[in-house]
């Protein structure tokens, strides 16, 4: 017992003498408080939310080239694709708030049809070529979309929900 104690003050004293010298160690990436780094205004620059931008030629990268909408929603295909979005999108996805990723609402108005589809049907491709979709995975804190395995039709049929959303 003797032994153990008097081996338990050594590394503890040990670890006091060489932890704590008590001068701050001079590291070169430090910051001061107060101040600003050179390399940095101190206005900080506004971040650019990519939910927010719209762009509507963008038609994204997959097997979606073209999609033309109809003017009217189809609605049993719609109830089809809430369903799909209820139970493989919302454990991501909110219809109306952010939670882990962007809400669908109003999502038509910011970007086209193909890049929706596109989104659903190939989102690693999507994050690694195009620039939105990599704003958006930095955005919502790198936590990636995940490939559902959809089919085009499933995907089509939440994209007609998506159009419910107002």
């Amino acid at each position: 017992m003797k032994y153990y104690l008097m081996t338990l003050v050594f590394f503890s004293s040990f670890l006091f003498l060489n932890c704590g010298n008590g001068t701050p160690e001079k590291n070169s990436e430090s910051i001061k408080i107060g101040t600003t780094p050179k390399s940095e205004s101190p206005v900080s620059s506004q971040k650019t939310d990519a939910s927010a931008m719209i762009d509507l030629n963008n038609k994204g990268v997959g097997p979606i080239k073209n999609l033309t909408l109809e003017s009217s929603i189809d609605e049993a295909m719609a109830l089809t694709g809430q369903e799909h979005f209820r139970t493989k999108c919302m454990a991501c996805h909110k219809p109306d708030k952010k939670f882990i990723g962007p809400a669908p609402t109003g999502i038509l108005e910011r970007r086209s049809p193909e890049w929706i589809m596109n989104m659903i049907l190939n989102p690693q491709e999507m994050v690694e070529k195009d620039p939105i979709a990599r704003q958006l995975l930095i955005d919502h804190n790198g936590s990636p979309m995940a490939n559902q395995s959809l089919t085009e039709e499933e995907a089509r049929s939440i994209l007609e929900y998506f159009r419910t959303l107002k």
